[in-house]
């Protein structure tokens, strides 16, 4: 009987591939608002149904597309971060191989380009919380690892992660450049730990 659902998971695994793939085609090339769940039942074959019992609705769908699309990146992060010298040789080489692949990569590129996917690029800003908080799990667990006695490893890997980003979205010069200064920035939070804010100011200020 386990090899009947051992077959079943992979054939549905196999089918979820297929349709962020398919999802991320069209994301590419036509936007959020070009997105039908129609067009992506259609490329890979099967019922819009199918498609819908499977992601619960577009928007749900479009967020696993950016979780996929962030899995493509994470093998090549980690190689960067273990084969590194140092911590922040390994937040250099991760940083500058994040934003040369966003190039390479259909989406990201459109994401973060001209029309017509420019209508995505919330899913790297204001509505990039699973992409934001999947990055900063994987930038927390290397720095715990690498510096165990580093006072705020959280508040340090979402600051590297959210200015990877903000150089990825708006670009003021190459990666090499990028990866620089984000380095200055962890590497000043490294020598001289900050602690993350717990309250608001105006709290605090009462």
């Amino acid at each position: 009987m386990s090899h009947v659902t051992s077959y079943v998971e992979r054939a549905r695994a196999s089918l979820r591939e297929q349709l962020l793939d398919a999802a991320a085609g069209i994301l590419t090339h036509s936007g959020y608002a070009g997105l039908r769940m129609a067009d992506v039942a259609s490329a890979v074959g099967v019922s819009r149904q199918t498609v819908y019992n499977e992601f619960g609705n577009k928007s749900a769908l479009v967020q696993a597309v950016a979780l996929h699309t962030f899995a493509e990146f994470t093998d090549g992060i980690r190689r960067c971060l273990d084969d590194a010298d140092g911590v922040l040789a390994g937040v250099h080489a991760a940083t500058r191989h994040t934003i040369e692949h966003a190039g390479r990569n259909p989406l990201v590129a459109a994401i973060t380009g001209a029309q017509p996917a420019e209508d995505l690029l919330p899913l790297l800003t204001t509505r990039g919380q699973p992409v934001l908080g999947a990055a900063t799990d994987l930038a927390e667990s290397y720095l715990r690892e690498q510096l165990p006695d580093l006072a705020d490893p959280r508040f340090v890997a979402e600051t590297m992660v959210r200015l990877a980003l903000s150089h990825l979205v708006l670009p003021t010069g190459s990666a090499t450049e990028a990866a620089d200064r984000v380095c200055a920035v962890v590497g000043a939070l490294i020598e001289s730990p900050i602690k993350s804010p717990t309250k608001p100011v105006a709290e605090e200020a009462t």
